[in-house]
């Protein structure tokens, strides 16, 4: 008999993605089959229709019935972009519990199965409903992807894998399915054309050494006049000086549309976007303080202006690439 994961309250060891999918769902697949191949195997090679209907059918099934599994009536999962966040909200971990507990039939796996294998479609859907995604069907149908092409480039998502970081000790209560979400879809689909051009290109900026609220205020007004106001979300002042900055530095991104701001600490690197109306995204990198990191501007595969930040972490250098207006 297959080993299920312990019920929640006994459990110990941590509760990892990776733990999640071998004790809960690797032996539903295939005996000896190779997870390489199904996940790179088209189950709907004549494009049948009636296939994606039926997926389609399964993310509004599950819309319909997440609620009660999750003791969250008011859920509303419409089928949005903002029905994922208040879905991701809504995975607690004594949601988690509820649905490891829960068993659809007797004898049968943890509720948490079936729910993660539609959750997984329903998130799909949402991404080729509202964001042009292309259907990748796959068996079992949980290991469905979607294509999509964005201003970022091409991707072929998972959402079954971001559903078991999600449930994970990592990701429970953290809005980590929203997270991705918003970093792989919803970043990427933004329409920043529309954006106002505000800020002066080719400005350069002098370095902000040990910044404190009120040199940084001083800054902007003197540098930046057109940022009017940093916004509610902008740390506070108590926050900003407990960041420990070493410096701030600052540039015009696209375009004009938006400033990117960043410095180091002891920790590693904070980056802040700022538009005309003031604070609207931030970025923090684990990074070694020596020696220094450097924000680069560069070209996505479609065209646009992206920011490569280089590092150092445990003394490996590393890059992550960013779109301009963030993650």
């Amino acid at each position: 008999m297959k080993r299920l994961l312990p019920l929640l309250p006994s459990q110990k060891a941590k509760l990892t993605a990776e733990r999640l999918f071998k004790e809960q769902f690797l032996h539903l697949y295939p005996p000896g089959a190779s997870l390489e191949i199904v996940r790179g195997t088209d189950a709907n090679p004549a494009n049948n229709p009636a296939i994606e209907a039926a997926a389609f059918e399964t993310a509004e099934l599950f819309g319909r019935l997440a609620g009660e599994a999750l003791d969250a009536p008011a859920l509303d999962l419409d089928g949005t972009d903002a029905s994922i966040h208040r879905l991701s909200a809504a995975l607690t971990t004594a949601a988690r519990e509820r649905l490891f507990t829960a068993r659809s039939q007797k004898g049968e796996p943890p509720l948490l199965v079936h729910f993660v294998a539609h959750g997984a479609l329903y998130v799909a859907a949402c991404i080729v409903r509202n964001h042009g995604g292309e259907w990748l069907m796959r068996s079992p149908l949980w290991e469905t992807r979607v294509r999509l092409r964005s201003r970022a480039g091409e991707a072929e998502l998972s959402p079954f894998s971001w559903w078991l970081a999600a449930l994970s000790d990592d990701g429970i209560d953290k809005h980590a399915l929203a997270d991705r979400y918003r970093t792989l879809v919803e970043v990427p689909c933004e329409d920043v054309s529309a954006w106002p051009v505000v800020f002066p290109t080719g400005k350069r900026f002098p370095r902000l050494s040990r910044p404190k609220y009120d040199t940084w205020v001083k800054f902007l007004e003197m540098h930046l006049p057109e940022v009017t106001d940093l916004g509610p979300d902008f740390p506070s002042p108590q926050r900003f000086t407990e960041l420990g900055l070493f410096y701030l530095e600052t540039r015009v991104v696209g375009d004009g549309r938006a400033v990117v701001v960043h410095g180091p600490t002891e920790k590693g690197i904070h980056l802040f976007w700022l538009g005309p109306t003031g604070f609207s995204k931030a970025v923090f990198v684990e990074a070694d303080l020596v020696p220094e990191h450097r924000v680069e501007s560069g070209k996505s595969s479609g065209g646009d202006e992206t920011l490569t930040v280089s590092f150092c972490h445990g003394g490996v250098p590393q890059e992550i690439e960013l779109l301009w207006w963030g993650p």
